[in-house]
């Protein structure tokens, strides 16, 4: 039963080593296909080690259970994917390029990464029950809407228009599309990336009337 008789975190063992969270990132890296490909439900500790190089007793010995390891992996990943649309917000010098690369960086990787995110969106439903992945969902989540809102107050300040909505229900429509997208590409439609870059084309125009179309 979710949050019954779960292990306490390893928050003091081996911390303080830097080769402890380098060997723990080796793991999520190579822990993460095999998560990604079977869910929350269907994966084990045991299961991942049938599936890596890595034996299960020493995937136990740097995680404390499943849910420390999916969270590792998943805030790793997403991290990353935070970092990834900096470049993008740097170097636009309009707002309607800005608006349709970002677009265009959602849709790849929608395609490329689509069994993280959905890994993602799994962990995120597991929190509605599972209290033992609560905070991390939260803080991943507003990394996410942190990212989101620069891309949105860039396109402002490109524009020469203030955005409508404030951080939460910018990231909520975008992410709300992004999942649809992703629901529509596990599905097998190959057209979800277009229609991703065109949905977001088109709502974030909406957004900012006057940014160029």
């Amino acid at each position: 039963m979710a949050g019954i008789g779960r292990p306490e975190r390893r928050a003091g063992r081996g911390r303080g080593s830097g080769k402890f969270e380098q060997r723990r990132t080796e793991l999520a890296d190579a822990a993460l296909k095999t998560l990604s490909e079977l869910g929350y439900a269907r994966t084990s500790l045991r299961e991942i080690a049938q599936n890596s190089e890595f034996s299960h007793g020493v995937l136990h010995y740097y995680f404390a259970d499943k849910v420390d390891l999916i969270t590792y992996c998943v805030r790793q990943y997403k991290n990353h994917c935070m970092r990834r649309y900096d470049g993008i917000i740097a170097t636009a010098v309009t707002a309607s390029q800005l608006r349709h690369e970002f677009a265009l960086a959602m849709a790849e990787t929608l395609v490329r990464d689509g069994d993280l995110h959905r890994l993602w969106y799994d962990l995120r439903s597991q929190s509605m029950f599972d209290p033992a992945f609560r905070a991390d969902v939260e803080a991943i989540d507003t990394g996410l809407q942190d990212m989101t809102w620069r891309v949105a107050t860039r396109i402002g300040e490109l524009a020469h228009v203030a955005p409508p909505f404030g951080p939460d229900v910018t990231y909520g429509i975008l992410d709300g599309l992004f999942q649809q997208a992703l629901l529509r590409h596990c599905a097998g439609d190959a057209t979800a990336a277009e229609s991703l870059i065109a949905a977001i084309d088109e709502v974030m125009a909406r957004f900012m009337p006057l940014a160029p179309v």
